[in-house]
């Protein structure tokens, strides 16, 4: 079987023919912007995540809305107004709208109503500056409602599947979910205090062009394309916001066993709400501990000077349910990645940022951007310390700068042979038994080659013992899923020493597992470095059409998984 025939039978898209009502029934929603959506296709009563329908039918009109006030600021943008409200309000937004973000009926209804109000003010101050408002015309510019009934009408019918064409709807989705991933990227270097105008400027632009219907599929083809260059834009600004912030990564042994204090048990990805609580807990006999994505948060040398910040508990988000429970103390929820708590921890879990659910406790940064997190220091206070699950020590810390301090050694072990090639095995971990490929993987693999992952995927294999190569080891952990960043710097850096004219030709192959909004920007990002033969598993994208994943096959070589054995043979030339 070829490989674009072998993609066309991985995909089970929601077809055209198929929205007949005597195909699909009982339809309350439609979403696929994750890697588990249902049957592969879509959820349609309830998102696998644990989303409602009337929750998921509300982030499609936020998003919706979001779009009106777009159009809007693009031209404040242009008349050289003050955008910035409307640029955050925008990017928190779309982050809210990731997977397992926010599950909050109650929140979205508030978005939207801000949200509305935001675009006619916008809309006002354009007028005021001799702007042309009139020309504006579409729905999502418009419509107006104050109600959550109104808005439960609403959203019914401008989701997903309002785009007939199933190519045109494959890459404005694949443009959308490109732009949430860049969202969440952004805010979190703006809580850092760090901003780049274009980026905020191409969201806006990116989200317009979702609904401007002269486009052809080239054309959306090229923003997706240059939502990958924006995509390595602000992974760069992040990690310079991050770096500035708390110096650069150090290989650090993290502590994977428990201490006998209470804690509190932070998972996410925001480093600035890491900060504030640990300042917070300093002195109160509360210990700290990471899960998840949150691991990252111990190589880097600010935090080190923290004694109660004592170790990672856990692995990735998907097992929360029961490492929650065992860890007795509280856990803050800083980002997305939150699984629907159980009743017997649920009064232990407080959100902030993008992050809701409801009847969880939500804490809300003040008009200086401080939270107060007194009240989850007081709740571990009255909490049993952490049930030991595992011990011993887990090794990360290898992003870019340290890496290419270790360029000499590392380039000496791939002249000599004794490394013969590197994979990345970056993005995600999820609940699919599928994802045990790789655990195998890692495990197979031959033992003169390196693993270089960012994200949470690293809980596949991060806790095996896969040995070293001249002391360099085995799964070089560069951070967080944004951290994929790291890998690139360190592929193009290997480029140039190499003197290689095409990042191609290096020993290096791309096996990535995806799950949400912020793989797809990361790979849109690594597209746009000109990256090739990159595979994603452990199913492609419901929302790639044929003929999309066809354009992708042919012009960058994507491709998907197939059993461990087969695929060592594809990449490693045998």
């Amino acid at each position: 079987m070829g490989m674009i025939s072998l993609i066309k039978s991985k995909l089970f898209n929601i077809k055209n023919e198929d929205l007949d009502k005597g195909r699909i029934t009982n339809m309350s929603m439609f979403c696929f912007q994750c890697q588990e959506a249902a049957k592969g296709t879509g959820c349609t009563v309830r998102g696998v995540c644990g989303k409602t329908s009337d929750v998921a039918n509300l982030q499609d009109l936020l998003i919706y809305v979001l779009k009106g006030i777009s159009f809007y600021n693009i031209k404040a943008r242009d008349l050289n107004l003050d955008t910035s409200k409307a640029d955050t309000a925008i990017m928190e937004g779309l982050f809210a709208t990731i997977t397992n973000a926010n599950f909050d009926r109650n929140h979205f209804i508030q978005r939207i109503k801000d949200a509305l109000s935001l675009r006619d003010e916008i809309k006002e101050s354009v007028r005021k500056a001799g702007g042309n408002v009139e020309d504006i015309t579409h729905d999502a510019a418009t419509w107006y409602a104050d109600s959550a009934e109104a808005f439960d009408a609403k959203a019914i019918n401008i989701g997903v599947l309002s785009t007939e064409n199933e190519d045109v709807r494959s890459l404005r989705e694949l443009l959308t979910y490109g732009l949430k991933g860049m969202a969440a990227y952004a805010e979190h270097a703006h809580n850092l205090g760090y901003k780049n105008d274009s980026i905020h400027a191409f969201m806006q632009k990116g989200l317009v062009s979702t609904l401007d219907d002269s486009l052809s599929a080239d054309d959306l083809v090229a923003l997706n394309m240059e939502a990958g260059k924006y995509g390595v834009d602000v992974m760069a600004l992040l990690d310079k916001a991050n770096t500035d912030t708390y110096g650069h990564p150090e290989i650090t042994k993290v502590n994977i066993g428990v201490k006998g204090n209470p804690a509190i048990l932070v998972s996410g990805h925001d480093l600035k709400d890491m900060e504030e609580l640990l300042k917070q807990t300093e002195g109160t006999g509360v210990d700290v501990y990471t899960h998840s994505e949150m691991l990252p948060a111990h190589y880097y040398p600010a935090f080190k000077k923290y004694d109660h910040f004592v170790g990672n508990y856990g692995n990735a988000w998907w097992k929360q349910d029961k490492e929650f429970e065992s860890f007795n103390g509280p856990i803050l929820m800083t980002t997305n990645c939150l699984v629907p708590p159980k009743d017997s921890y649920k009064n232990r879990v407080y959100t902030t940022g993008p992050v809701g659910f409801d009847g969880l406790k939500h804490i809300e940064a003040d008009e200086n951007g401080k939270k107060d997190f007194s009240e989850i220091i007081e709740h571990a206070k009255k909490c049993p310390a952490p049930t030991e699950i595992e011990t011993g020590e887990i090794v990360g810390g290898f992003a870019h700068n340290t890496v290419l301090s270790l360029a000499d050694t590392v380039v000496e072990a791939v002249k000599s042979g004794a490394i013969k090639r590197f994979f990345v095995m970056a993005g995600c971990d999820g609940r699919m038994k599928s994802r045990e490929y790789y655990t195998e993987f890692a495990q197979t693999l031959p033992k003169d080659t390196v693993i270089l992952t960012a994200g949470c995927a690293k809980y596949k294999y991060n806790k095996l013992d896969l040995g070293d190569i001249g002391g360099i080891p085995r799964v070089l952990d560069a951070g967080q899923c944004n951290d994929s960043y790291s890998l690139a710097v360190i592929a193009l850096k290997l480029k140039e020493v190499f003197e290689l004219n095409d990042i191609n030709d290096l020993p290096i192959s791309y096996n990535i597992a995806w799950y949400e909004q912020k793989a797809v920007i990361v790979l849109l990002a690594l597209l746009h470095l000109g990256v090739k033969n990159i595979h994603l598993g452990p199913t492609l994208p419901a929302f790639l059409s044929p003929n999309v994943a066809n354009v992708l096959v042919e012009n960058f070589g994507i491709g998907g998984i197939t059993n461990v054995e087969d695929d060592l043979k594809m990449f490693m030339g045998a």
